[in-house]
């Protein structure tokens, strides 16, 4: 799960670089808010499954699912929030870090250990 969170992270800082040098600050500052509304909760969930494998409980889908269903909610609000904060978004940076953050992942399992 560390390794989705760090291959996460890392699209994140590669989105945002690629948008400051495309948009300048202003789309850094909104890659940046996309990708890291992802990468936050999720660096939560893995934290919180790594605590769930060491108790010996019945209850581990379940909070797998409520688990993932915080995460989904705590990326919509995060996102929510930032476009509170920072009204002059460049709606295409974001949606492309939020996007590459999203889909990282998937690489996870490509990458060796």
């Amino acid at each position: 799960m560390l390794k989705a969170v760090l291959l996460q992270l890392g699209a994140t800082l590669l989105a945002t670089a690629i948008a400051a040098v495309f948009f300048g600050l202003r789309g850094a500052v909104s890659a940046a808010m996309g990708g890291l509304s992802v990468v936050i909760p999720s660096g939560l969930f893995a934290l919180r499954l790594v605590v769930l494998a060491r108790r010996q409980a019945a209850t581990h889908v379940t909070a797998f699912v409520v688990g993932e269903l915080l995460k989904v909610a705590s990326i919509v609000g995060l996102l929510v929030l930032g476009l509170a904060l920072y009204p002059d978004v460049h709606w295409g940076a974001l949606l492309i870090a939020l996007i590459l953050a999203l889909k990282a992942n998937l690489f996870a399992f490509l990458v060796k250990t």
